[in-house]
This record gives C-alpha cells, sequence and structure tokens, in this order.
C-alpha cells in the first residue's frame, strides 16, 4: 500500500542520502537532455531545496519509492525510484497532493515529453514558458496551472 511520511527540516540529514539517491536514479532515467554535468550541478542543488518545501517520502509496503516537495500550492519536485514510474504510483502521489495540499502550480521542464503528458493529463495546463531555467540553463520551462 503506497503512504507517505512528512519529512520534518531535523529529519533532511537522514533522508537526504535517500533522496538524493531516487532523484539522481529517476533524472537519470527521465532527462535524457541534461549534459552530465548539469545532472551534478542540479545534484549539489537540492540540499538547499528542501529547507523550503514540505518534504514527503512515499513509500509502497514501508519501502521508500520516491519524493515530493510542495511550496504552498506549488509542487516543487516529484520523484520516483525509476523501478516504479508507470506503475500508477505518481498518479496516486499527484491526485493525493492536488485533494490533501490542493497542488495547483508546477514547473516542467519542455523537453521531459512524459512528465508535461503525465501533469497535462491531470488537468494541469501550460500557462507561460520560459526560454532557460531558474539557473539560466538553456532548458525551457513550461509554467503549468490546474
Amino acid at each position: 500500500m503506497l503512504s507517505n511520511q512528512l519529512a520534518t527540516t531535523s529529519d533532511y540529514a537522514l533522508v537526504l542520502a535517500l533522496v538524493l539517491d531516487i532523484w539522481e536514479q529517476s533524472v537519470l532515467a527521465t532527462h535524457d537532455f541534461l549534459q552530465p554535468e548539469d545532472v551534478t550541478f542540479y545534484k549539489t542543488q537540492i540540499p538547499q531545496f528542501l529547507a523550503q518545501t514540505v518534504l514527503r517520502i512515499w513509500s509502497l509496503d514501508n519501502q521508500p519509492i520516491g519524493f515530493s516537495g510542495t511550496n504552498g500550492q506549488e509542487l516543487e519536485m516529484l520523484f520516483l525510484d525509476p523501478h516504479y514510474i508507470g506503475g500508477g504510483y505518481g498518479h496516486q502521489i499527484l491526485d493525493w497532493l492536488i485533494n490533501n495540499q490542493r497542488i495547483n502550480k508546477i514547473d516542467v521542464n519542455e523537453q521531459n515529453q512524459r512528465a508535461k503528458a503525465f501533469y497535462l493529463k491531470h488537468g494541469f495546463t501550460v500557462a507561460s514558458r520560459s526560454q532557460r531555467d531558474g539557473f539560466d540553463k538553456p532548458y525551457p520551462i513550461l509554467h503549468l496551472t490546474r
């Protein structure tokens, strides 16, 4: 059964290795448009983002399979272990976040077609587009709203 555990700021040191491992595996499986040096760069940024989000660790039968980070009504990050992508868990997590956290905004890499289709299927629409990401790297961002 899918469940989530809220991670408080004091838990971040304990879950950081888990989050970074899931993030890296997920990104390597889904973000083939990133250069290797960019993957390394973004990975160094994750710890500072955790402190700015409500972090939830998502588990299946007590086995962590992913994490999400929200800030207000915005989904800042949602990453699954690639072994669980396509199994309906992302849908369950997003539905839970929409219903319980009132998530209505998300930014997604334009080149990540699978993620874009996933969010559009859940009723999000493209509100605007940025030519470069928040680090001024050449990865266009779609700003989605619901």
